[in-house]
């Protein structure tokens, strides 16, 4: 740590130097008395913060370098005193950027190898990449004579990612390479591509467990063979400034975002590769992928998206010179002009195969918000097209798994078939020093 020693008044050695001025012109017993009572307390003070200054060390712990909206995140805090001086009064001050969360306090050190322990905790409210530390202590002799500034200039950064719901109600329209857009679940035989591994499911083949997983987790796990390529899922997400309508997590931004992030996560999670497409106040392009790193790439890209002044007429343009292989197109939007339709159809006659995500926008705040076009009109233009279709209300993220981490639930056992069941807790975590 830095370390910075200031004399906080200039009062003290001016009277020692007026003192001893007073005993040369003037050889008083009670100057030299008063002399040396002075210039002892300037030592002391002196020598109590260099003591400070060498023996105090500070270590802050956290648990994880991420989180999701709702997750709680907890610090702990360490103060090491190797000196002689105790250190009477820590004032600690941590700068961070997470909302609402402030763990600055005022601590006391014992002397030769005491120490003090804290911990803080806070809820994570707002998806975004926020900066934990530096931390700053300031303390000083008991006199106030001397300052000292201790510096611990670690910055961390906290990714905290929207928060995953579970989606029951949502069906994404299957894409695929042959025929009609749909992957053949009918193949006389299997290949022997092996995407990914899940939880063992009544009828699944014995002969299909993979036993290394099944042993590191406890339970029965089974390879997935790939039958034929798994279609490319293709989220587009529509963040046009024009239909946001609420605030904060009561908003279809937001909500729109969660939307995305869940099914990127549900996709991944059943083999099939994921890309992003969003355009707010700048242009996410994320090609469909595989891999827990591109899982994160899209998380983060989530986590800082915002809305913008891109139509989605704009949006779904950026998409013809690239759609191939009959994709899963997924738009999440709040639009409900029917007009933007007439934009999709070229797509559609490249092969892609939609699921629309509509948010209602009547039924966000302001209560006297009216849409330009009912949203059933739109709904009703796109079952004549035959696309899949969902229009979502305010009160779908009402639920309380739309909600996840309000109790501290960190880490969760996802099955095949989407459903999320709690595996760690906070207490479960091992603490990560800084």
């Amino acid at each position: 740590m830095k370390t910075k020693i200031a004399l906080k008044s200039r009062l003290l050695p001016t009277l020692v130097g007026v003192v001893l001025v007073m005993y040369v012109l003037e050889s008083y017993r009670g100057w030299v008395v008063l002399f040396v009572g002075l210039s002892g307390a300037l030592l002391v003070g002196y020598f109590w913060v260099q003591s400070l200054a060498k023996g105090i060390s500070f270590i802050r712990r956290m648990r994880f370098g991420w989180a999701q909206v709702g997750d709680r995140l907890e610090e702990q805090f360490e103060l090491h005193n190797k000196g002689w001086a105790p250190g009477l009064w820590m004032e600690v001050n941590y700068q961070s950027t997470i909302p609402e969360y402030q763990p600055s306090r005022v601590a006391s050190v014992g002397a030769a190898g005491n120490q003090s322990k804290w911990h803080t905790s806070g809820m994570c409210t707002r998806r975004g990449v926020f900066s934990l530390g530096p931390v700053t202590i300031h303390t000083g002799d008991p006199l106030g004579i001397f300052d000292l500034t201790l510096e611990h200039p670690v910055v961390n950064t906290l990714l905290v990612t929207p928060p995953i719901i579970p989606l029951p109600f949502i069906e994404v329209a299957p894409g695929g390479r042959a025929g009609d857009g749909r992957p053949r679940r009918d193949a006389l035989e299997e290949t022997i591509s092996v995407s990914s591994v899940r939880e063992y499911y009544p009828g699944d083949s014995l002969r299909l467990i993979h036993w290394r997983t099944t042993a590191r987790k406890d339970r029965f796990y089974v390879r997935n063979l790939d039958n034929t390529p798994a279609s490319d899922w293709w989220i587009f997400l529509d963040l046009d400034q024009k239909t946001i309508v609420g605030d904060g997590f009561d908003s279809n931004e937001e909500h729109a975002v969660i939307l995305a992030a869940s099914l990127a996560d549900r996709g991944m999670f059943s083999g099939n590769p994921v890309g992003l497409v969003t355009h707010g106040e700048t242009l996410t392009w994320l090609p469909p992928r595989h891999g827990e790193e591109h899982r994160q790439s899209i998380m983060r890209a989530l986590a800082l998206a915002s809305a913008g002044d891109c139509s989605i007429d704009r949006l779904l343009d950026l998409a013809r010179p690239v759609f191939r292989q009959n994709p899963s197109l997924i738009l999440i939007t709040s639009n409900t002009d029917p007009s933007w339709v007439d934009t999709l159809m070229p797509l559609l006659r490249r092969g892609a195969i939609p699921t629309i995500l509509l948010l209602d926008p009547t039924s966000y705040p302001p209560l006297k918000f009216k849409a330009a076009y009912p949203p059933q009109a739109v709904m009703n233009l796109l079952g004549e097209l035959g696309v899949s279709r969902n229009l979502l209300s305010r009160e779908y993220f009402d639920r309380p798994e739309a909600r996840p981490g309000q109790q501290g639930h960190w880490a969760w056992h996802k099955t095949a078939s989407s459903r999320a069941f709690l595996e760690k807790t906070p207490g479960d975590l091992a603490w990560k020093e800084m």
